[in-house]
């Protein structure tokens, strides 16, 4: 059995292990810290297939970015979380056990440098001596920069109609408009009546 096979047996069973855990662990912050696992282990089985750009964006979308908006809804939902957070030496054992895991598998991959095999001639990013990062931004940015951009539009649009959509005008709001406050006038506030003085003979 090769190297790279043994890698990948080892990265898919603690990608698989790390699922199961987010699922079946009580814990929130725990099941946060397995999912951060198991993007890094999908990360590392995108490397292994010389996919590169795949792992790393996974790593900086997901692991940077998603898993972010996973703990703002945790935190939104009616969840006690007094008892969670008792002391930080709780979750330090979980921590520790996700990081020695990662950094052993980050220490595998330096190690399959040693073991490269040839990828067949079928890959186009072999085939024009690039890496697959640079074939695919020279392909994306030139054969394809019409659909990319038409991507971009639809993006920008569905941005634009969910602002839209989720900020409704009330009837009556009571909000203040500095820019009409501004251009109040005088006239427009206090109105000046003349009227003829009254003396006490002069009275019905």
């Amino acid at each position: 059995m090769s190297y790279p096979l043994i890698a990948f047996y080892a990265f898919a069973s603690v990608a698989v292990c790390a699922a199961l855990a987010v699922v079946s662990v009580r814990n929130p912050v725990h099941a946060v810290l397995f999912l951060i696992l198991t993007f890094f282990s999908s990360a590392c089985l995108w490397l292994l297939a010389d996919a590169e750009f795949l792992g790393i964006t996974l790593v900086l979308v997901y692991v940077g970015a998603v898993m972010v908006l996973f703990l703002f809804v945790v935190m939104m939902l009616d969840i006690k979380f007094a008892p969670l957070r008792e002391g930080f030496a709780r979750y330090l054992p979980v921590g520790i056990l996700v990081g020695i895991v990662m950094a052993l598998e980050m220490l595998v991959l330096i190690g399959l440098a040693r073991f490269e095999q040839a990828l067949p001639a079928a890959d186009p990013a072999l085939a024009a001596g690039m890496s697959n990062t640079e074939w695919l931004g020279k392909a994306l940015f030139t054969d394809y920069l019409y659909p990319f951009e038409i991507a971009a539009v639809i993006l920008t649009v569905a941005i634009i109609a969910a602002i839209a959509i989720t900020l409704r005008r009330q009837i009556n709001p009571k909000a203040q408009d500095p820019a009409r406050q501004v251009q109040v006038r005088r006239e427009d506030r206090v109105r000046l009546v003349k009227m003829k003085a009254e003396t006490p003979e002069t009275r019905p």
